[in-house]
Order: structure tokens, then sequence, then C-alpha cells
């Protein structure tokens, strides 16, 4: 009878065993969508928060250039077009909330902000050659958020 009970007993724990392992072998699958969608979760507020410490630092950088224009008594061209950089930072977030998918693109164009600003700034002590490098690159991000618009708007 001892041995029938541990027999039982084995046998049950068997039983228990293999439910056990069915209860997570079942669970796996679904487990790992819930983990998926948890750590998706966790990223997309991450990102927004640093989205929301982008902003703040650029309209920090922005009330830092018009103390600095206040204080000089004087504005000069350097300082508009860094302030339209700032407005395409603030427009890159803003996009970014409203259209995720655009949010591709809104660097390429503060990049070619940028470059052109470089050009128009230190256009006339640059080397020529450089000019010509500077607008193939102008080129090639145009090109590229092409490329990109049209690929997103055909899909």
């Amino acid at each position: 009878m001892t041995s029938n009970k541990q027999s039982d007993e084995n046998g049950n724990s068997d039983a228990i065993k293999h439910n056990s392992d069915e209860v997570n072998h079942e669970e796996g699958p679904s487990a790992g969508k819930a983990e998926r969608s948890l750590a998706l979760g966790i990223f997309h507020i991450i990102e927004r928060i640093i989205l929301m410490i982008v902003a703040v630092m650029t309209l920090g950088a922005v009330a830092f250039e018009i103390h600095t224009i206040y204080v000089a008594q004087t504005i000069i061209l350097a300082d508009i077009l860094l302030m339209f950089l700032y407005l395409e930072v603030i427009g890159m977030v803003a996009v970014f909330y409203s259209d995720p998918r655009s949010a591709f693109v809104y660097p390429i164009f503060i990049a070619i902000t940028a470059i052109a600003r470089l050009i128009v700034l230190q256009g006339k002590d640059m080397a020529p050659e450089n000019i010509l490098y500077e607008a193939i690159a102008i080129l090639i991000l145009s090109i590229s958020a092409i490329v990109i618009i049209r690929t997103r708007n055909d899909g």
C-alpha cells in the first residue's frame, strides 16, 4: 500500500509537473506578446519624455539667443538663421506628435537648412570646392527626402 501510495504520489506529481509544463507552454506565446507590448509601451513613454526634453532645451536655446540679441542690441543674419533652425526643431517635435511617419523627413529638412546656413554665413570665406560639396550634400538630402516621401505615399 505504501508502494501504491508512493507511485500514486509520483504519478500525481508527474501529472502536476506535466500540467504545469502545459500551462507554461501555453502561456509562452501570449506572455511574449504581453512582454513586447510592455516593452513598446515603456519605449513609447521614454520617447515622449525625450521629445519633451528636446522641446524644452530648444525653447531654452531660443530664450538664450533672444537674451544675447537683446544684450548685443543688434540682430545679424546668423541670429535669424539660427532662430529658423530652432523653429524647425520645434516643428519636428510637433510633427512627431501629429504624424510620426513624417518624423523621418523632418531631420533631413533641418540638415538642409543647417547646410544652407553654413553656406550663407561662410560662403565668402570658403573655398569654392567646399561650397560645391555642400551644395551636392543638399542635393543628396533633397533627393533622399523625395524618395522617403514618395515611398511613404505609395505604400
